[in-house]
């Protein structure tokens, strides 16, 4: 779908009211994605260091599942097959061998194993260091968030993907089966639902979202990501808590 200047797209309208911070408008952070599963026996050093960095001003911290280690028995209940093929879309982008867990993708450009911390740290380092959209997001009134994004010559033409995700805060879980048998596990930001909203190509750009069928509700938070389509580079990001009267 396409989106002029102040082109605005509306979905079903909500009456519940959204909490709006001053942390998030025209925040330049680093997203970085963790790939982890609940049945993998060496992601819960990662899961903890993942709820570090969503402490973090200058992270935005998604925790996304995958379904490939439910079969060793077990289940994984945040897993989705929607976040294995993301994974996997990376594969290809990243030009790697083959999908694993724990994974960190750092801005959609770089990755490493999720509990290496020295190299997650170095790899946030630099991400910081590029120049990247600064977009805005606020909350006008109860049923609506608007997300601008400026214009930038450089990528005028470029098409860049605008995702919206919505994510719960934290999850504590015994597991009782597989690898982590016995071992309870607190995962963090952990992403629920995740739906494209638009397509950004180098102009100003308004969007107007009623978030009543995107999601939103019993979430946490979401994130606003622009993904560059070709590369998968985050070229600019954003996030906001969501008020408690949403649950």
């Amino acid at each position: 779908m396409i989106y002029g200047i102040r082109k605005v797209f509306s979905v079903a309208a909500i009456t519940a009211a959204f909490w709006w911070g001053p942390a998030a408008a025209g925040q330049q952070s680093v997203v970085v994605e963790l790939f982890t599963s609940q049945g993998c026996s060496s992601c819960p050093p990662a899961d903890a260091y993942l709820v570090e960095l969503a402490g973090r001003d200058d992270v935005i911290a998604l925790s996304f599942h995958v379904d490939y280690w439910n079969y060793i028995g077990w289940t994984d209940p945040y897993s989705s097959p929607q976040w294995t093929k993301r994974q996997q879309a990376y594969l290809r982008e990243l030009k790697r061998r083959y999908v694993y867990t724990p994974q960190m993708v750092i801005d959609g450009l770089t990755e490493t194993v999720g509990s290496r911390r020295g190299q997650v740290e170095r790899l946030i380092s630099a991400a910081r260091k590029r120049q990247k959209l600064k977009i805005d997001v606020t909350h006008p009134d109860g049923g609506n968030v608007r997300i601008a994004i400026p214009e930038r010559l450089a990528d005028r033409g470029r098409e860049a993907a605008i995702w919206i995700a919505f994510y719960d805060a934290k999850h504590t879980t015994s597991i009782g089966a597989g690898e982590n048998d016995g071992v309870t596990m607190t995962n963090a930001n952990v992403v629920r639902s995740m739906r494209r909203i638009g397509t950004w190509r180098g102009d100003a750009l308004e969007l107007k979202l009623a978030l009543a069928d995107l999601g939103a509700k019993g979430r946490d938070a979401c994130a606003v990501l622009v993904q560059e389509r070709g590369s998968g580079r985050i070229i600019g990001a954003a996030s906001i808590p969501l008020a408690k009267t949403m649950n």
